[in-house]
């Protein structure tokens, strides 16, 4: 078969593979400095929260606990986003936070993580007036700007996975939040790998946040659920 012209084409205008020694380290030496370049962002975060991570046992007390969203399953919370949902329940018991916010992704009437984290928490003994939703957390910057700008919160406490944890707090302490962070632990298996994976693209992401902090998705009108929640009885 004939190779069409264009094809020749475009082949041709490829650069030749190096060739000796030299062509070799060259290709080595190009290929370290973009691996290099490409971890920057996430050794950046872990630079940036490194002081900033606890335990449940040691972490500072705070009026708030902020939840981030991770997916639904059969209309319920994942098995990670429950374990996150726990840590909350377990602050809120030890009297650690007051309120639990939660954050998450409402973009469509079948997809609504904050009422489903809401159940959850109801569910598990938080009173229903202690948990504030925020249905416009479609990422960690969005979620980290509208707690400090619609919601008021200005400390809080950040709960999620292990691997998120550094990004959550870099991008919310950029917001202005005075942030700690309690990193949920989990079995590393393939999900686990994969959100350690995917951290690596979403600390560039998180860079490109911090340096042009672009207006979340949806802001909207401040919000006094916080507030009120803070104010109501404990239950």
């Amino acid at each position: 078969m004939r190779m069409p012209g264009w094809v020749k084409k475009a082949v041709g205008r490829l650069p030749a593979p190096p060739r000796g020694v030299r062509g070799r380290r060259r290709a080595v030496r190009v290929v370290t400095a973009v691996c290099a370049l490409a971890l920057l962002p996430s050794a950046w975060t872990h630079a940036v929260a490194a002081d900033r991570l606890r335990t449940t046992d040691d972490v500072p007390a705070a009026e708030v606990a902020v939840v981030f969203g991770a997916g639904l399953w059969e209309g319920g919370p994942t098995p990670y986003l429950a374990r996150r949902l726990d840590t909350a329940v377990g602050l809120y018991r030890a009297g650690k936070v007051k309120v639990v916010l939660v954050t998450g992704d409402n973009s469509r009437a079948d997809h609504d993580e904050p009422a489903a984290m809401r159940a959850y928490l109801t569910g598990h003994g938080v009173p229903d007036e202690r948990i504030v939703s925020d249905h416009a957390g479609f990422d960690t910057w969005d979620s980290c700007v509208r707690a400090r700008r619609i919601f008021g919160v200005d400390q809080a406490v950040l709960i999620t996975q292990g691997f998120h944890i550094r990004r959550a707090v870099t991008l919310c302490r950029a917001a202005g939040l005075d942030a700690h962070g309690v990193g949920v632990g989990d079995e590393h298996d393939a999900s686990w790998y994969y959100g350690g994976a995917r951290e690596v693209l979403a600390s560039g992401k998180a860079a490109l946040d911090v340096v042009f902090t672009p207006e979340p998705r949806f802001l909207g009108p401040e919000e006094p659920g916080v507030s009120r929640a803070l104010a109501a009885p404990a239950g």
